[in-house]
């Protein structure tokens, strides 16, 4: 059975669309009205092999948050509603990112409890791009998808390099949190479920 899900997300302020297959190759056709978060959303997709398709329309002449969340709210449904079963995958998914002078440890637990651990220190703008609407990014998904992110950039000095780092360790991480694993009968958990 493919894993895939297409959800729309419609409000005052946005309109989000996408579009995810979770065993792709990492193939992209984003676009946010965001250029900087366009590009943060390839790097997911391609360190992640995710086929991702998303168009936003928000209101970002008032400014980027709402549509940088409620992409984040439509990638968590987007990501619950490919998974329709958490049998046979791995669960759990880390990664430790370097992007030049900046590293990123990153790690997923699927298990079905939404949790954001955020030791980012991201504040300034790249560009016109606010970094602390990043973390608005995380809570929307892991409050939609029901997971756990644990995210600790552990240093860096470049804005750009810090946000890159940390949306590539969340690629690699997330792929192998939902990677099956033929071992695996049922779920990952000693409660049966997930």
């Amino acid at each position: 059975m493919k894993r895939e899900a297409s959800v729309e997300r419609k409000t005052k302020e946005t309109t989000i669309k996408v579009q995810w297959v979770i065993d792709g190759e990492g193939s992209y056709e984003i676009s946010t009205g965001i250029p900087f978060f366009d590009h943060m959303l390839h790097l997911f997709a391609k360190h992640g092999f995710f086929d991702l398709s998303l168009d936003a329309k928000g209101d970002t002449d008032v400014d980027y948050h709402h549509t940088v969340e409620d992409i984040g709210i439509t990638m968590g449904k987007a990501l619950k509603e490919a998974l329709t079963s958490l049998e046979g995958i791995k669960r759990y998914g880390s990664a430790i990112i370097p992007m030049d002078e900046a590293l990123c440890v990153f790690a997923v637990d699927m298990g079905g409890r939404p949790n954001l651990v955020w030791r980012a220190d991201l504040q300034g703008k790249i560009g016109v791009f606010d970094t602390e609407v990043v973390k608005e990014f995380f809570k929307g998904f892991v409050n939609e998808a029901k997971i756990t992110l644990h995210v600790n950039l552990l240093y860096g000095e470049n804005l750009h390099h810090k946000v890159e780092a940390i949306f590539k360790a969340f690629g690699k991480a997330l792929k192998e949190a939902v990677t099956k694993d033929e071992k695996l009968k049922g779920a990952l958990s000693t409660k049966g479920m997930l």
